[in-house]
C-alpha cells in the first residue's frame, strides 16, 4: 500500500500535499514546479498559489548538462553476492543517467548499520544530490536528518518495515514464499518445513506468511514443528535442519527463506547419508550465484536485486528533479527458478 510520500518526516508540504490543495493530480503539480508549458493557465495559476500559500521549497532541477550529480550508495560490505548485484545494476543505471556514485561500506561502523555523524556531513560537503540504501537495518533518526537537509535518499529492500513516507523497492516476498511452497506441493510433498530469517525482517515473515497460505489453500495442516527460524545464518541453518531431521516424522522438503543459509541445509542432510532431492527437497529464496554452484544446483525463488537497485535510482533521479513518487512502495516480481534440488517425495 503507497503512503503520502515523506509523510511525517519532512520539513514542508509535499508535492502531493500541493497537488490536493490546488486540486490537481501530482504529476500536474510537478509540471507546474518544473516549468513545464503544457499545463493550462488555470490550472497554473491555482498550483502557483498553492505553492506559495503552503510554503513549498522548489528543489533545484536536476541538470546533469549543468554539473555532473553525485549520489551516495552505502551498502553493509562489498564482499557479499548481493551487494554486488545491487552495485551492478546502480552502476548501469548510473551510466545512463550520467551520474557519478560514491559507495560507501559501512560494515558495523556505526548504529543500526549507517556510518556515524561525520558520514553526513561529508555528504553534505561533497554536494550529493540523493541517497540509496542497500539492505540492512537503519537509523530512523539518519533519515530525518536527509528529509531536513532536502536530500532524497531510497531504500533498496529494507530489512524493516521504513517510517511512513520513506520511499522503498522491495519484491513481492509474500508471492514468493507462496510459489517456492506451492512448488514443493505440486510436487507431492505433504511434510513441508520451512527455515525462516530474522524475526523482525520484513522479507522474511512475508515469506513465512507465504508458505504458510500456499500450505493453506492446499488444504495442508500446518506443523509447528515444521517452522524454525534459521536467521539468515548458514551456521544456525545447518543446526535447524539437523533438528527437523531429528524428527519422528521428518520433512520431505525444506523450503529455505534465504540461499545464504541453504549451504547448511545441505551439510546437515549430507551428514546423515541422506541426498538432495532424493530424499529431501529444498527451495531456496534470491537466486544469489551460489545457487547456481551448489551440488546439486539449487531451486529458488528469484529475487531481481539488480532490478530493485535501477529502479531505486531511477525513482531516486525522480525526486532529484523535483518529482513526487505517487507511492512509497515499489514492488518487483519474484519466480521460481526451477534446477535440480527439488523432486517427488520419495515412496517410502
Amino acid at each position: 500500500m503507497g503512503r503520502t510520500a515523506n509523510a511525517g518526516l519532512t520539513a514542508g508540504p509535499t508535492l502531493a500535499v500541493v497537488a490536493r490543495e490546488a486540486g490537481v493530480s501530482v504529476p500536474t503539480a510537478s509540471k507546474v514546479v518544473n516549468g513545464r508549458q503544457d499545463v493550462a493557465p488555470e490550472t497554473r495559476r491555482r498550483v502557483t498559489e498553492a505553492l506559495d500559500r503552503l510554503g513549498y521549497v522548489r528543489r533545484p532541477r536536476f541538470d546533469t548538462a549543468r554539473t555532473p550529480a553525485l549520489v551516495d550508495l552505502v551498502l553493509h560490505s562489498l564482499d557479499s553476492a548481493s551487494s554486488g548485484a545491487v552495485l551492478r545494476g546502480v552502476e548501469e543505471e548510473a551510466y545512463e543517467a550520467g551520474l557519478d556514485v560514491v559507495v560507501s561500506a559501512v560494515g558495523d561502523r556505526g548504529r543500526a548499520g549507517l556510518p556515524r555523524r561525520g558520514w553526513l556531513d561529508r555528504l553534505t560537503a561533497r554536494g550529493s544530490a540523493g541517497v540509496l540504501f542497500g539492505p540492512a537495518e537503519r537509523a530512523e533518526s539518519q533519515y530525518a536528518w536527509l528529509t531536513q537537509q532536502q536530500i532524497p535518499f531510497v531504500l533498496i529492500d529494507p530489512v524493516q518495515e521504513p517510517p511512513p513516507g520513506v520511499i522503498s523497492v522491495g519484491t513481492a516476498d509474500w508471492q514468493g514464499g507462496v510459489s517456492a511452497t506451492e512448488h514443493l506441493i505440486g510436487l507431492g510433498h505433504e511434510r513441508i518445513a520451512v527455515i525462516t530469517g530474522r524475526r523482525r525482517s520484513v522479507c522474511g515473515g512475508a515469506r513465512l506468511a507465504g508458505y504458510r497460505s500456499a500450505l493453506a489453500s492446499a488444504g495442508l495442516e500446518e506443523r509447528p514443528e515444521y517452522v524454525v527460524n534459521g536467521g539468515f545464518d548458514e551456521a544456525t541453518a545447518r543446526q535447524r535442519m539437523r533438528a527437523l531431521l531429528d524428527l519422528a516424522a521428518p520433512p520431505t522438503a525444506v523450503f529455505v527463506c534465504s540461499d545464504a543459509m541453504a549451504p547448511g541445509v545441505y551439510e546437515a542432510v549430507a551428514e546423515r547419508g541422506l541426498r538432495i532431492p532424493d530424499d529431501v527437497s529444498v527451495v531456496g529464496f534470491d537466486d544469489l550465484p551460489e545457487a547456481r554452484w551448489a551440488t546439486p544446483a539449487l531451486t529458488t525463488v528469484r529475487r531481481p536485486l539488480g532490478e530493485m537497485a535501477a529502479t531505486a535510482l531511477r525513482l531516486l533521479v525522480r525526486m532529484m528533479d523535483g518529482h513526487c513518487p505517487e507511492s512509497t512502495r515499489t514492488e518487483l516480481s519474484t519466480r521460481v527458478v526451477e534446477r535440480a534440488s527439488t523432486a517427488p517425495p520419495p515412496s517410502r
